[in-house]
């Protein structure tokens, strides 16, 4: 990742920088009606046809490997959507953890 008058570790990290900025204002925001949390819809890669879906924990990694890689350039892609936690079911007592 290449800026004319900055050397590449700097842009690594003011990407980071951003995108962490991006993520907590985005996490600040009002929840709708009926909506757990924020989710996020992630993608990153050299170019938006090579990007494939990756965690939102997962970017800052991607980055770097972006950087040790030499690539020229990162495609990243963060669409917030709404989230909804799911219930766990109880689980069932393991076989032999009981006492006897």
């Amino acid at each position: 990742m290449e800026m004319e008058g900055h050397k590449p570790p700097r842009v690594i990290e003011s990407i980071k920088s951003e995108i962490r900025k991006y993520l907590k204002r985005e996490r600040r925001k009002a929840l709708p009606e009926g909506v757990d949390f924020w989710d996020f819809d992630c993608q990153a890669g050299p170019d938006g046809q090579e990007a494939k879906p990756l965690h939102v924990e997962e970017i800052i990694a991607k980055i770097d490997e972006a950087g040790s890689a030499g690539w020229k350039s990162v495609y990243i892609e963060i669409l917030a959507k709404p989230g909804h936690r799911l219930t766990r079911k109880p689980q069932e007592p393991r076989l032999g953890s009981e006492l006897e």
